[in-house]
């Protein structure tokens, strides 16, 4: 009777809905009012708001909201690889397919489900997909929300192939920030990061902090569990916390680059940040039947908090 009981109770707090081109999407809702907007269309989260329903991803007004195509914002899914490299569409197919809805997913951690309304999501490779990267897999994908408002999202890979394959991920995360120019970044600080406007060279950072007065694209490298983006004029810090994911992206493409991406507008760039949790630098293998797990915890939260309080050896999950 429990378990139907404790079905019943991330049920209710979920809305099975349609986009306007007929693409299922699931909004998850808890009880203080806070939600998350979830399109099977790349299993991707394309809204998140706080309890006073302040939207805290941003989109572009220009985004594309037509599969193929992925949307620009949100929180995109890059697998089997991020970036753009051999036959593959940059990051990834999965962010441009539609993903199915799983009732009865293999379990999580208890603590997976406690307290949260969540959706299980289920991508397996279509006949096209295996002519470019043939490789036999499932990717389970659980988008909860807690009852304290945090976003969690957890991605399973599964290698059901006769052979091993490798592959490199990123939550490609949006942030919406009140003006880039005003936002920092800490928890980075002393790593080394690949430059991708330097042909991924191989840099320090420097600065106590990352701030922005110019395009930036890096890949920071072994990076602690716990990162933090201060908005200084919301008064507002995102914490990440992450697990299976050594890398953190972090992008924002300013006024040039702005100008030339047909789906994002050309002033767009002081509104948003990515940071995403990934591992690029180093692929994951998996052998034949093994399972990868990569999870993030998103948090909004009052900007007293500093990155002093990020303490790695605490157990976030």
């Amino acid at each position: 009777m429990g378990h139907s009981a404790a079905v019943w109770d991330h049920r209710a707090s979920l809305e099975l809905t349609k986009d306007w081109n007929g693409i299922d999407q699931v909004v998850l809702r808890n009880p203080q009012g806070a939600s998350a907007r979830v399109s099977l269309h790349g299993g991707q989260v394309i809204s998140w708001r706080n309890d006073r329903g302040e939207e805290l991803l941003f989109t572009s007004s220009k985004a594309i909201l037509k599969p193929p195509k992925a949307m620009r914002g949100g929180i995109s899914i890059c697998f089997p690889q991020f970036g753009n490299c051999g036959s593959l569409e940059q990051h990834g197919f999965a962010r441009s397919k539609i993903w199915t809805i799983e009732d009865d997913p293999p379990p999580l951690h208890p603590n997976d489900s406690l307290g949260k309304s969540f959706i299980d999501l289920l991508l397996k490779p279509a006949e096209e997909d295996l002519k470019f990267w043939p490789h036999g897999f499932e990717f389970r994908l659980r988008v909860s929300l807690a009852s304290d408002g945090n976003l969690i999202m957890i991605s399973r890979v599964r290698n059901i192939n006769g052979k091993p394959f490798s592959f490199s991920f990123a939550y490609h995360t949006h942030f919406s920030v009140s003006d880039i120019s005003e936002v920092r970044v800490e928890g980075l600080e002393t790593l080394d990061y690949l430059d991708n406007l330097c042909q991924k060279e191989r840099f320090t950072e420097q600065g106590d902090a990352i701030t922005f007065e110019s395009e930036v694209d890096r890949v920071y490298l072994s990076s602690p569990r716990c990162v933090a983006v201060l908005d200084h004029e919301r008064k507002r810090t995102y914490v990440m916390r992450k697990e299976g994911l050594p890398d953190v992206v972090v992008w924002n493409p300013w006024e040039k680059k702005s100008k030339a991406m047909t789906d994002f507008g050309d002033e767009e760039y002081k509104q948003m940040l990515c940071v995403d949790a990934a591992a690029i630098e180093k692929n994951i293998t998996l052998k034949p039947g093994e399972e990868w797990t990569g999870r993030v915890e998103l948090a909004a939260v009052p900007s007293s908090f500093c990155s002093d309080d990020l303490d790695p050896h605490l157990n976030f999950f």
